[in-house]
């Protein structure tokens, strides 16, 4: 994802005029003969409910900024990355994210975080002239607000409070005729849950048990089980945690009951294959990933691979899901530092990021973000409107040939919340 990127100082006079703009704007100053730094800035879950699902992003970061040194043509500058904790709240977001723009000076934002809709205003106002390139899985409105300029989703453009039809494409093609869904109560994980069954209603399957007031990080789930059961649902989507999917899915197997798939939103990579406990309950279900698992080849799922074994200390060729999101989060940042110029001002790198068409991190994604677009699939994939499934089996991931990706296009209604 995209690199900050800093200012020019051809000229000893130039350089002295960004020293005296470096509080306001972050510039870093520099020549072809010299290096300059930048800070940017990573917020994520550090501490706090979320944290276990986001140990990996600092390294996905780093590994993806490392890696751009040794790259043809690569800018000489040295990234800082300043990391900060949202707490796994709202509040601790906007705290954190105040920190990295007034305080640290960062240059740019890569926010990785569930909880980033608590800093989403304060983002596109009072820190408008700071580039924000993250994950957009926090459902907040803030990515979608065509007045916020500089905030940029590597998941896409696409509005979470519309259904796209690939979900309920995808299970009918499975033979599914009643889905269900179970979320926790924030509004990414509850609007996922109720797009999903929507799109199945829209593909001709029935509705089943729906929850979306399931507290956050919670494993009882008996009650959820018997629910699920007793409506007769044979899919199921669970935008929640692992452990509590995982909680749901054992629940399930010991009533009996067989389902013709099982989707979870998190879980697929290396992480899950460390716990053999989780390797037992994770069998047979599809982990559904917006971008392309490493067992389907593409350029950048090798480049991210090889690098975060050579710079992150990855014991493994398969990226976790935090590990994954860093990496894009500042590919996308650098692919603006490329086409801005590596002098190029905050301004400037956020105004060559909206007019590009083409960013796809290596073929990662199953098509290019077109950046001038907000809430609308043209020219982009966005959330749920095309995703990957990988299915474990034994210790392995196998990427569904059915879901290979599965694209479907937007629905012409509203989520029904």
């Amino acid at each position: 994802m995209p690199r900050p990127t800093p200012r020019p100082a051809h000229l000893a006079a130039a350089g002295a005029a960004c020293a005296l703009l470096l509080a306001a704007t972050a510039c870093g100053g520099g020549s072809d003969d010299g290096a300059s730094s930048a800070k940017i800035g990573v917020l994520t879950s550090l501490s706090g409910s979320a944290s276990a699902g986001f140990t990996g992003i600092e390294g996905g970061v780093k590994a993806r900024l490392a890696a751009y040194k040794e790259e043809p043509g690569a800018c000489k500058r040295d990234f800082q990355v300043v990391m900060a904790d949202d707490t796994s709240t709202p509040q601790g977001a906007l705290a954190a994210t105040q920190k990295l723009v007034r305080q640290d000076k960062v240059f740019a934002v890569l926010p990785n975080s569930s909880f980033f809709f608590g800093a989403g205003q304060y983002a596109g106002t009072q820190a408008k002239d700071t580039p924000f390139v993250g994950a957009g899985f926090d459902g907040g409105r803030q990515w979608l607000n065509k007045d916020y300029r500089n905030l940029f989703n590597v998941l896409g453009n696409a509005d979470y409070e519309k259904v796209a039809s690939t979900m309920g494409d995808y299970w009918k093609s499975l033979g599914g005729t009643k889905a269900a869904t179970v979320s926790f109560d924030t509004a990414s994980s509850s609007g996922a849950a109720l797009a999903s069954v929507q799109s199945a209603e829209h593909a001709g399957l029935k509705r089943g048990y729906v929850n979306v007031k399931v507290p956050f990080g919670s494993k009882d789930v008996g009650s959820i089980v018997l629910g699920i059961k007793n409506s007769g649902a044979d899919v199921l989507y669970l935008p929640v945690t692992p452990e509590t999917a995982f909680a749901i899915a054992g629940g399930l197997r010991q009533s009996g009951v067989t389902m013709k798939s099982v989707l979870l939103a998190t879980g697929y990579g290396a992480d899950l294959l460390k716990s053999e406990p989780a390797v037992q309950a994770a069998q047979g279900l599809g982990f559904v990933s917006p971008g392309a698992p490493v067992e389907v080849p593409t350029a950048g799922g090798k480049a991210m691979s090889e690098s975060l074994q050579k710079y992150a200390g990855a014991t493994s060729a398969l990226p976790s899901f935090s590990q994954s999101l860093g990496w894009q989060t500042a590919d996308l940042l650098l692919h603006g530092l490329k086409k801005a110029g590596c002098d190029a001002t905050q301004q400037q790198l956020i105004d060559a990021l909206r007019k590009s068409t083409d960013w796809d991190a290596g073929g990662l994604l199953p098509k290019p973000i077109d950046f001038s677009q907000y809430g609308t699939i043209a020219g982009s994939h966005g959330p749920g409107n095309c995703f990957y499934v990988s299915i474990l089996k034994g210790k392995q991931f196998e990427p569904d040939s059915k879901a290979k990706p599965a694209c479907g296009t937007l629905l012409d209604e509203p989520l029904k919340r």
